[in-house]
């Protein structure tokens, strides 16, 4: 391609391309397509985004069709690779000027280069970095930036690579570049400090972007560029500052408004020099170990003492907790039970720690974890009160709820509790002992506190097994609690009930199960919907415990049932009604058959749900999995559903419908026990299973599953079934053989063997295709044994249940092997004896043994000659079938 003649021609079609109109869009789309391929496209789509002059938005499809070719065709064992010389001259444009005024593009840029990077830095690109280092030197702002942004991409794509070689090679960089990079950071970050009081805020911005860069440089460098990074000083150095230059960034909050872009990269800044700690402390615990110290004492004070007030904000509060936990919980820092069999490394670590947690300081973390951090804020309030569907959503797990700062408080909370009970455990239970009895419902500090401390409890249940007598504080304190019916007490009695599902698989006398079921049914109908939704889980916790039982549960179910489901009416949330379909299925699934007389009302609202969540895949998937509980409590009535069941099989499992990617697993499943529950066969269950052969097809996990249900349909209706989709399943499974795995293939012939057992007449005709390569594999003495267990199996089945088949099957192999048939059968009958062993299975023994004693009748001198071996393997055969009857003595027939 003529770089004169084509930057032309390419500039109209990258400005069709950028157009709205899909037909003019469509057609420049498909030339570039096919410009991808033709030498020199690159050099143009790098002369015109790299002028300034042009749209900016072609210069941005620019860009991306040259870091989308880099992928392709940048390799030299890509089909249609650049050439070596094309390549050349573009590594040197791309880095000849970092002068791009649009960010967006910059960005681009920068990224693509990091991908040419990736694959020749530094063997075909050694002036890359040298010319990076020359340009972030530079005093003209724009450049050194865009150079610092390239440096951070290249640095960040190097440090990726994960061979040998190139983390040698990566190695080498970092120590070659360490010090500049500390010292090009210290620069910007000096800068930054001392004109952040000037009050020129584009200043300010401008010097903190570039310390931010030059941070994430370093960070790159530190974590992954040395293989014993305590052993150098620079970098242990530049550890060591982090935490003074915290310091300083968090005073600089002062004077920085809370609502501009500087705020949010001071902000940014200081959460990247915890991230540096976080992931050195990751992947070098014992080089982090003089950190230790420094890290716990800098993290405590800012986040439990008065240090930290004014100046710190929730996701620094967040980082600080996950370094001081991933100290707490790290392994390498933990001593074997024999302190002799650890490492000194492991030793000191330890000792450091210890020395820390001491008995004030753990103790003034638990308290202010509790009193502090628990304390349900004003925000979470009101959200309850304008929002109790979000606000369940937010504290079980929503989207944002783990980038929050309540789960980040529970996880450290649970964590060192854990690693210090002894210590903590006595704290905890003297601040429960302070709530004894009722709290005014006026002052709703004490109320706030009272559900802090159960909520502690709570997350602590399995350590305080030992030291809590819950049963009488359930009876004595937590049930009079709930039945506090004022407005105002309704955070302790959803606390309260969140609290008993916590404790209830540690320490809950089954006796006391009636008083708590009782306690449901009433808090079921509480008139805060909030409260209501954490019965429901805490239900849920109860049926799905071991100790649960049926008969103490029964009285109770019409009532429970009722109520939930007049709860999933209520809530409009798809999370909420996806809840309590699940424990609505848990209930159906541990009472069973039980559930019939209360399910009326939850059969007519599904069909209803199911199309009110066409756009909500993952409540359909909980309708689905309320449904396979349905139908298996049902059992045979589940008929009475297949108007409204058939056609969600139907869409659930059918592979070109969208929703499928969703619904299949569990479409599956509800197919499955719908056969298995189904009477008989109707057309409409005949009908669905059309669905199959793609499934086939796909050749996806779920093809366990698609067995099972094609041997439902055989087992249910065999010859309705193979009438209208032998044919058709034949064909999928000789498909299948050819390119499944072993255990595949057992899976596939064990459907065989079922049509053929079930239907000795019309299965060994429909399935004939595959019955030659059954006889192939036991004349050839397939190597697998239980492939070669399955294939007697199969074949045993048509020589005694169908003999004339047998016969014209034998006739066609001979004329396959062009041998006699006479000598075949010898061959096959030699193979069978020698190979009894590989059957495991004593029904399978049984049926290969009466398959050969069939043959003992004919007066063939093939069959005669082989009358001793039939024998022997008769006689063993038996011996495994026969059972002795602990009755009478006598011995019987398995099983």
């Amino acid at each position: 391609m003529d770089l004169n003649s084509a930057s032309t021609v390419v500039l109209q079609v990258l400005t069709q391309a950028t157009s709205q109109d899909t037909a003019v869009l469509k057609p420049a789309e498909e030339q570039l397509k096919q410009w991808e391929t033709q030498p020199g496209f690159y050099s143009v789509l790098l002369n015109i985004f790299t002028n300034h002059s042009l749209d900016i938005n072609v210069r941005w499809l620019a860009v991306l069709y040259f870091k989308n070719g880099i992928d392709r065709y940048w390799r030299r064992v890509a089909p249609h690779a650049l050439s070596e010389e094309e390549k050349s001259t573009l590594r040197a444009g791309l880095i000849t000027n970092f002068n791009e005024p649009i960010n967006q593009i910059a960005t681009q840029i920068a990224v693509l280069i990091a991908k040419v990077a990736r694959l020749d830095c530094p063997r075909q690109w050694p002036e890359l970095i040298p010319t990076l280092i020359e340009s972030v030197k530079v005093q003209d702002d724009l450049r050194q930036h865009r150079a610092l942004l390239t440096f951070y991409h290249v640095t960040k794509t190097l440090a990726s690579k994960c061979l040998a070689a190139d983390r040698k090679l990566f190695y080498d960089l970092a120590s070659g570049i360490y010090s500049f990079a500390c010292s090009l950071w210290n620069h910007h970050t000096d800068t930054f400090l001392q004109q952040v009081s000037s009050g020129n805020e584009a200043a300010v911005l401008s010097s903190l972007e570039r310390t931010l860069l030059s941070l994430k440089v370093l960070r790159k460098l530190t974590v992954n560029g040395f293989v014993e990074p305590h052993k150098n000083m620079e970098v242990m150095g530049f550890l060591h500052g982090i935490f003074e230059r915290l310091k300083q960034f968090l005073e600089c909050s002062r004077s920085i408004g809370t609502d501009n872009v500087c705020r949010e990269r001071l902000e940014k800044t200081i959460i990247l020099f915890t991230k540096v700690l976080l992931d050195f402390l990751d992947q070098h615990p014992f080089s982090f170990t003089p950190l230790i110290q420094r890290s716990l004492e800098f993290s405590v004070s800012y986040v439990f003492t008065e240090v930290g007030e004014g100046v710190t904000f929730e996701r620094f509060i967040v980082q600080c907790m996950n370094l001081i936990k991933m100290i707490v919980k790290n392994y390498a820092y933990k001593p074997s039970k024999n302190f002799e069999d650890s490492s000194p490394e492991t030793l000191e670590a330890h000792k450091i720690k210890m020395a820390f947690f001491t008995y004030p300081t753990l103790t003034e973390i638990c308290r202010r974890l509790v009193s502090h951090y628990f304390l349900l804020t004003e925000e979470e309030l009101t959200m309850w009160e304008e929002d109790p569907e979000g606000f369940t959503v937010e504290e079980t797990g929503g989207d944002s709820w783990k980038y929050s700062l309540r789960p980040c408080t529970e996880v450290l909370f649970i964590d060192i509790f854990h690693e210090y009970n002894q210590t903590l455990t006595p704290v905890l239970l003297e601040m429960m002992q302070t709530l004894q009895g009722p709290t005014n419902v006026e002052d709703m500090n004490a109320l706030l506190i009272k559900d802090a401390v159960y909520n502690a409890v709570g997350l602590a249940a399995f350590e305080l097994f030992d030291s809590v007598d819950f049963d009488q504080w359930f009876k004595n304190q937590l049930l009079p609690e709930l039945q506090v019916v004022h407005n105002r007490y309704k955070p302790l009695r959803r606390r309260v009930i969140w609290l008993i599902g916590q404790w209830i698989s540690v320490k809950f006398k089954s006796d006391l199960r009636p008083m708590l079921y009782e306690a449901i049914c009433n808090l079921l109908q509480d008139q805060d919907l909030v409260v209501r939704i954490e019965t429901a889980t805490t239900l849920k916790s109860t049926v799905d415990d071991f100790e649960f039982r049926t008969d103490q549960f029964l009285p109770y179910l019409e009532t429970m049932f009722t109520l939930l489901f007049q709860l999933l009416q209520q809530v409009t949330e798809c999370d909420t009604k996806m809840h309590v379909l699940h424990v609505l299925s848990c209930v159906i699934e541990r009472v069973n058959v039980q559930i019939r007389p209360y399910v009326g009302c939850l059969v007519q609202y599904l069909p209803l749900l199911w199309k009110q969540s066409e756009e909500h895949n993952m409540l359909r998937c909980a309708i689905l999995t309320t449904l396979i509980h349905l139908v298996q409590g049902l059992g045979a009535d589940s008929k009475n559903l297949y108007p409204f069941l058939l056609p969600v099989i139907q869409l659930s499992t059918d592979v070109s419908q969208p929703p499928h990617v969703y619904l299949l697993e569990d479409g599956l499943e509800l197919w499955l026990v719908t056969l298995e529950n189904s009477p008989c066969i109707t057309p409409e269950l005949l009908r669905i299973f059309q669905n199959m052969s793609p499934l086939l097809e796909l050749s996806s996990e779920n093809l366990r599953t698609c067995f099972k249900i094609i041997n439902g349909y055989i087992f249910l209706s065999s010859t309705e079934f193979l009438q209208t989709y032998a044919v058709g399943l034949c064909q999928s499974f000789c498909e299948l053989l050819e390119e499944i795995t072993s255990e595949g293939q057992v899976q596939v012939l064990k459907v065989v063997e079922n049509a053929l057992k079930v239907n000795p007449v019309l299965g060994p005709q429909m399935f004939q295709p595959i019955l030659p390569c059954v006889f192939t594999g036991i004349i050839e003495g397939e190597r697998y044994p239980v492939v070669m267990s399955t294939y007697l199996g199969v074949m045993g089945r048509v020589l005694l249940q169908n003999t004339s088949f047998f016969s014209s099957l034998l006739n066609e192999m001979a004329r396959t092997f062009n041998q006699e048939m006479d000598q075949l059968l010898g061959n096959m009958i030699e193979m069978w004896v020698d190979r009894m062993d590989n059957i495991t299975q004593p029904e399978r023994r049984k049926l290969s043994a009466l398959a050969l004693l069939s043959l003992l009748p004919s007066d063939n001198s093939v069959i005669q000659d082989k009358f001793c071996g039939i024998i022997n393997i008769s006689v063993e055969g038996l011996h495994d079938v026969m059972t002795e009857d602990p009755e009478t003595g006598t011995y019987k027939d398995w099983p």
